[in-house]
């Protein structure tokens, strides 16, 4: 696994990254989510000793410096246009793979792998920005790396882009390898990512799995439908279950369906409707991150 401990930067008066420490594990996608400006990119800088700070990184107990073709343990990607410009796709990649000691038969491989291959002999210099992420994600994954971190992928993707990357990262984790993977799609990253890493203002905020993190969200409730709700109303004040009515039922954040099921049977109320509404990625997301985002538009249009 990857296992960063109390990562630090400050830039001039700002502590941009400040005593992170988290795992990330093989065989599973870790999202890493914070606002703009929370400190993501500096981390992953960090954590590749591409930044001076504070800490330690170890890939599978050692520091990627200590590792004689890194290439084959770490595959990055941090910035899409990271090329020169006039040099083609598959020379770009030839570049690389002679530098990282990778079989030139891999470049031909990889461009097929991220839907390149037809545009092999073009310039990345005309390359749309979603072209240029898919180049990108060739270089990373050259040498067959155990562990892949990439900050924002999937940015200028188009929807069948983003469908790919999705699939193509869950798979390279199911083959026992480890994703970290930065975005500001919480939608795509609800369907991706195993585990999370959270931060705000260079802070940890929570490492967990996906599903704790939405389950332990206060914006998830149960919802309920019985025949005499005024009945049910008062047993649930008497047991200091608080509650809201709508839409003819009621909504009850902190409990269980097996709970409200229990206390509407001794009730000996039949129940129409008891389902869980759990709360979505971005639901938790906000809810965690609130106060810690460093730019914020007052929420109006104005002329």
């Amino acid at each position: 696994m990857i296992t960063a401990k109390h990562l630090a930067k400050r830039f001039k008066n700002k502590l941009a990254v400040d005593d992170l420490t988290f795992t990330v594990e093989t065989g599973k996608v870790t999202g890493f989510l914070g606002p703009n400006g929370a400190g993501k990119s500096t981390t992953m800088r960090l954590m590749l000793g591409l930044d001076a700070g504070r800490g330690t990184t170890t890939f599978d107990g050692k520091p990627l410096n200590s590792y004689a073709k890194p290439a084959h343990m770490v595959g990055i990607l941090l910035e899409a246009k990271a090329f020169h410009p006039t040099r083609s796709a598959r020379n770009h990649l030839r570049i690389l793979a002679t530098a990282g000691g990778v079989p030139q038969a891999r470049v031909d491989e990889v461009l097929r792998i991220v839907g390149l291959h037809d545009v092999a002999k073009a310039k990345p210099g005309k390359f749309s920005l979603g072209m240029s992420q898919r180049l990108g994600i060739a270089a990373a994954i050259l040498g067959k790396p155990k562990f892949l971190m990439l900050d924002e992928p999937a940015n200028g993707l188009d929807p069948e882009g983003i469908a790919w990357l999705r699939q193509f990262l869950k798979d390279y984790a199911d083959q026992g390898n480890a994703v970290f993977v930065s975005s500001h799609l919480l939608s795509e990253m609800a369907l991706m990512a195993d585990n999370v890493v959270v931060i705000g203002k260079g802070k940890l905020i929570a490492e967990t799995s996906i599903s704790d993190l939405v389950n332990g969200s206060g914006r998830s409730s149960v919802f309920v439908r019985v025949t005499h709700p005024d009945r049910f109303g008062a047993s649930l004040t008497k047991a200091k279950i608080s509650f809201d009515r709508v839409d003819g039922g009621f909504k009850i954040s902190g409990q269980t369906t097996d709970t409200i099921g229990r206390l509407a049977f001794a009730d000996q109320l039949t129940i129409l409707e008891l389902a869980n509404h759990k709360a979505s990625l971005e639901d938790a997301f906000f809810e965690l991150t609130a106060g810690t985002t460093e730019f914020s538009g007052d929420g109006g249009a104005k002329s």
